[in-house]
């Protein structure tokens, strides 16, 4: 018998150079559009560490694709 669950898959956690080299932003941009508001901020997954969902930053580039189209 196997036991169903309904957890959403996880989403995969992006440390910082990862993100980097997904949006083509160095890291001063990153922190300067965190601290604007135009950049998702990361979540603490450690003591000292820090990452975003994969998720987010996908939406944020979708975002930023469809704005473009207009």
């Amino acid at each position: 018998m196997t036991a169903q669950t309904n957890y959403a898959p996880l989403d995969r956690m992006l440390r910082r150079p990862e993100v980097e080299q997904v949006t083509g932003m160095a890291r001063t941009t990153i922190y300067d559009g965190m601290a604007a508001g135009t950049f998702p901020k990361p979540v603490k997954i450690g003591a000292r560490a820090v990452a975003w969902p994969e998720s987010v930053i996908r939406q944020w580039i979708a975002e930023r694709m469809e704005g473009r189209k207009a």
